[in-house]
């Protein structure tokens, strides 16, 4: 796997989205959840929900490299905002 940059950032990254997926399907399977109508006005799960925090992650994280560059704090502090927002009310 030498053709990969595999650095210590690159696999915490991994590491908690593995988490993350491991996490919600035991949620799902110890209490499975109704599918709900948020501000979108479409029925999402907790599944539905981390998907497009994660989505939108992916875009703040991008934004914020074209815009400010390399330290990516601030936009991490943004990501978990738009993640609470957006299990809170979508």
């Amino acid at each position: 796997m030498d053709w990969m940059a595999w650095t210590v950032p690159t696999a915490i990254f991994f590491a908690t989205i593995a988490c993350l997926l491991i996490i919600f399907t035991v949620l799902a399977i110890k209490s499975p959840e109704t599918p709900r109508l948020g501000i979108l006005r479409i029925e999402t799960t907790r599944g539905d929900r981390l998907f497009i925090s994660l989505l939108g992650s992916a875009f703040i994280n991008l934004i914020w490299l074209a815009l400010m560059g390399p330290p990516l704090w601030g936009a991490l502090i943004l990501c978990l905002v738009y993640a609470a927002a957006v299990f809170r009310w979508v």
